[in-house]
Formats: C-alpha cells, structure tokens, sequence
C-alpha cells in the first residue's frame, strides 16, 4: 500500500528541473539563500567543522595522558622544571576548554537539528520550506557569529575554566571569559530561533493527510527538541547575562567575594544544561527509528509510545537538574528527589529501545551502513544509559562524582547516542542529500573501526573512574596509566575510523554512482522526491494517505542479503 500520493505528475515527468545544488550558481546564491537543504548543507560543514577541531584537541590530551607526567604539552627547554609543570597545565586546562566550548556548544547542540533536521524537517512534512525561511538562514549567521566571538575568546588565551564556566573561575572580570560568555550567549539565540522555526512549521506547515499520527518519528524527536530549544536557552542566556553584569560591575551574584554564591550558578547552568542533553540526544532518537525501521522494512513497533514518550523525555528534562550536585550541599530531601527523578527519566528511553528491538524482530533486516550504524546506537547508547542510572543512586554518585566513570558515561550518551545516530543518518539520507552513492564496503568497514576505537578508548575510562582517578587532570598516579594508555589507543583507532569515514563520503559526492530517489525504498515523504531534491522540493502537494512506516509485506526469505 502506497504512503502517499502526489497530485498530478511525478518527478519523473520533470527531468529538465534542476536540482536545489544547481538551481542557482555563485557564492552570493548560497551566502544569500533561503532554502532550508542548502542552510542544512552550510550547518553540516560547519559543525562537522568543529568537530573536527575538537576532535582533533581530544587526540592531544589522549597522547598527554599516555603518561603520568605531563610532558607533550611542555616546552622541551622547560622539561622537568616547575615553570615547565605550570605552564604545561595551564594549556592543558585551556585546551580542555576549547575542546569542550566545541564540542557542546558549537558542535553537539546544533548538529542534528540545525544540519538533518533543517534538510529533511520540511521535505518529510511534505512542505516546501520551513514556516520563516528568512529567520532560518539568520540563525545560521548567528550562529557563525557566536563561533567566531568563542574561538576569538579562547585564541586570546587565559581561559581556562572548563567548558561549564563555573563561578569563581568565570566571575574574575578578565576578558576571555566576558567575550566567550557573549560567544555562547549569541549561539543560544541561534538554537531559540531554529526552535521557534521548527515548531511552527510541524504546527501549520504538514501536508494535507499529515496527521500528528503519521508523522515521521523523526519529526516527533525535532519537535520535542525543538521545544526544549525555545524554553530551556533563555535559562542559559539570562546566567550568563547576569554573569556578565557581575563581572563588568561587581555586583555579587555567584561570586562569593562579593557576597553572591557559587552554588546559585550551578543551579541557573543545569537547569539549562540538563534539558540540553536531551537537545543533543533526542534527535538521535529520532534518527535511529528511522534507520530500525526503513532498513528492516517493518512497520516500527510501538509508533505511538515512541512519539509519546519523545514528548515526555522533554518534559521530565527539566526536573532532573540537582543531580549534578549531589555533593553540593544541598538537602538530603533535594538530592532524593532528584534521584527518583532520574530514574523516572529511563522509563520513556526504555520504551524507545524496547520497541527498536521489537520492530528488529522477524523484520527483513539490510545489512547495511546505515542499519550497522543503528546497531551500534543500540549497544553504546544503552551501556550509556545503564550507567546513567548508577550516577543517578546517591550513594554510588558520591564515590563516582566528578570521576572518569562520569567522563566515560557522558561520551558514552554524546558520542555513542548522538554521534554514531549522526553518522548513522548521514549514511541513510547521503544519496538523498548529494543525488551520489557511497561504496558499501567502505562503510561497512568504517562502522567496525569507528565501534572498536569508540568502545576501547572510553570503556576503560570506566575502570579509571571506578579506581578513582578524577577527571581533568593532565597528571596521575603510575597505577592508572595501563587504562589511559589502553583509552589512548583507542582514540587514535576511533580517529583513523573517522578520517576514513569523512575520506569515502566525500569521495562518493564525485565518484560515487548515481542514487535513485528511493535508493532503501523507505516509504516517507522525502523519499518521494529526486535525489537530491528539486529547488522547491516538489512538483505537487504531496497527499499522505497512510503511515510513513507502511512497508509493503514482504516474504522475508526473499529478501537479498537476509539471514
């Protein structure tokens, strides 16, 4: 049974209609464009471009830590000397920064929804453009502008208070802090706009058909995120407005030299930042339920509690933010709360990946990159899940807290949940973004050295952080170094996986053979339309008539590559 139905004529009968990449030419076209696929286009390079960057600062601090003594980052004439131990720190600590400001706000928030969500939210929703194209494409220059002002911040030097900016480090008044503090207060404009955006569109902009009910779980994960987006970033924005006004003027608000407190910024910045992970994590979610479900050719188990419980993961985000601060003195009633609340949060993700599993079952499933890359979100997402809970019992969080068991946890749900649910939708809607097939095989083996490398270098941070070793430290004791050396390892394999990826990717963009509009014959919206898609998406309003997880039956011994 068909999905949907296009009035009048097909693409087909439209071979003269130029792509989106070659409806318009020059560099002013794109500088200027208003079109949500090429906005998308420019988020994925620049975030892929942070990340980059980040990663490449995490290779750094591997090679560092390979030893107990801090030597990689000392000037060779300053090696063994006191001045050469403090000026080594120093640019641990700075470097640390810059690769956290990154990876968080520049990088991770950003990625899916500003980059994947921004090409396909409209095509999926069968409408033509986002609800205000002209704000779309100012959030993406606020978002440059909010990157350049943190990196030129940071390039400054003497910025060293660790991507959370916790006060007293970042109430000193010097100025790196005021210009990175103005920085990430630009970018969270960009990512309350994209919201605003976002929610509008899935509001007024569905295609005729296109109940709340057939929409894409995709669409459901944005939304939910996009929710979060519009109501958590203020939070941020005002403590870092209030930050500055400290700063600039000695009033005291969170610095206790002036009569403020430290633990009130804590407060202000989780309150944010809690909710924010599920602005990273949520549109993985999303990602990974279309890949389960398109390359398994299976109606998705559960459509209604995956969507429902996308809603509730937003709304449970917000109540959940003391538990960063078990040891901060606040009330035992405060940290129990928190504690219950936290685990209240791992029911509507168990519903999710209870119901990828059911829909795995019994379904036709493609062994291919897209579909390894799901599997993997399965497995590392869930090991970061688990131990989400043990940081979430109070009297295991005590011993864990600021440890390297929480480093691991957190790349464990960023890395593992996000970034693989990132690679794995580059792979799923590659062909329909760049019109060019990837070599299979050559992901396939990506998928492996990316799994290796990942698990080896922050599975071992585990035991470190289980022995005790504190996090952000340049220096250890001797007895910890088999684990950083083992952490270390695996991060140049997890390096060279992602090199290779980025490497064949872009080879297929002009070597890679000709996709067709339906290369994994999903049964969405945007799989309805010519790979890559024509400037104003379709020819015809699009009509859904059906769910956009209605595969055909198919027989599944008749199904290459099934086992």
């Amino acid at each position: 049974m068909a999905t949907t139905t296009v009035e009048g004529h097909g693409h087909d009968d439209h071979h003269d209609e130029k792509s989106f990449w070659t409806a318009k030419r020059g560099l002013w076209s794109w500088l200027s464009t208003v079109d949500h696929k090429r906005i998308g286009i420019m988020y994925l390079v620049g975030t892929m471009a942070a990340f980059g960057v980040a990663g490449v600062l995490a290779v750094l601090f591997r090679i560092e830590l390979m030893t107990p003594e801090i030597d990689f980052f000392v000037d060779g004439a300053l090696a063994g000397t006191a001045e050469g131990w403090a000026a080594g720190k120093e640019l641990y600590n700075k470097m640390f920064t810059l690769h956290g400001a990154l990876m968080v706000f520049v990088f991770i928030v950003p990625a899916v929804p500003a980059a994947l969500g921004n090409f396909f939210l409209p095509l999926m929703l069968g409408a033509k453009d986002v609800a205000f194209p002209r704000l779309n494409l100012a959030s993406l220059y606020i978002w440059i502008t909010g990157t350049v002002i943190l990196l030129f911040a940071i390039l400054m030097g003497q910025l060293d208070t660790g991507w959370t900016f916790y006060t007293p480090y970042s109430s000193s008044g010097t100025g790196p802090v005021i210009l990175a503090t103005v920085g990430i207060f630009v970018l969270g404009f960009s990512s309350i706009l994209t919201g605003v955006n976002f929610v509008v569109t899935v509001h007024k902009m569905r295609a005729p058909g296109m109940t709340w009910n057939r929409m894409p779980l995709f669409i459901w994960a944005l939304y939910a995120t996009a929710v979060i987006q519009v109501l958590a970033t203020p939070v941020l924005a005002i403590t870092l407005m209030l930050l500055l006004v400290e700063s600039l003027f000695k009033i005291g608000i969170f610095n206790p030299e002036y009569g403020g407190d430290p633990v009130l910024f804590q407060h202000f910045f989780w309150f944010y930042s809690h909710p924010a992970v599920y602005i990273m994590i949520l549109p993985g979610f999303g990602i990974v339920s279309e890949l389960i479900a398109v390359h398994s050719k299976k109606h998705i188990f559960g459509y209604k509690a995956i969507a429902l419980s996308s809603v509730s993961i937003a709304i449970i985000s917000f109540l959940v933010w003391g538990h960063h601060m078990f040891v901060s003195g606040q009330s035992e009633f405060a940290s129990a709360l928190f504690s219950f609340l936290t685990f209240a949060v791992a029911v509507p993700t168990a519903i999710k990946v209870f119901s990828w599993v059911a829909t795995l079952y019994k379904g036709s499933i493609s062994w291919n990159t897209p579909m390894m890359y799901g599997l993997i979100f399965l497995f590392t997402f869930t090991i970061g899940g688990l131990t989400g809970v043990f940081l979430g019992a109070l009297s295991v969080d005590v011993h864990f807290h600021d440890s390297y068991f929480v480093v691991a946890h957190f790349h464990y749900v960023m890395m593992g949940g996000t970034v693989i649910a990132l690679l794995g939708g580059l792979h799923h809607w590659w062909p329909k973004m760049f019109g060019r097939m990837y070599n299979e095989k050559a992901g396939l083996v990506g998928a492996f050295i990316v799994f290796v490398g990942f698990n080896l270098t922050f599975f071992s941070q585990f035991m470190l952080g289980s022995q005790g070793m504190p996090r952000r430290y340049a220096e250890y004791l001797p007895e910890f170094q088999s684990y950083h050396v083992a952490s270390s390892i695996g991060s140049f394999i997890l390096a060279v996986g992602l090199f290779w990826t980025l490497f064949y990717l872009v080879h297929a963009i002009f070597k890679g053979k000709k996709a067709g509009p339906n290369p994994w014959g999903g049964v969405s919206l945007e799989w309805a339309t010519a790979s890559p898609p024509i400037e104003h998406n379709f020819h015809d309003t699009p009509h859904v008539d059906a769910s956009p997880y209605n595969f055909p039956e198919i027989d599944p011994d008749m199904v290459e590559g099934h086992h």
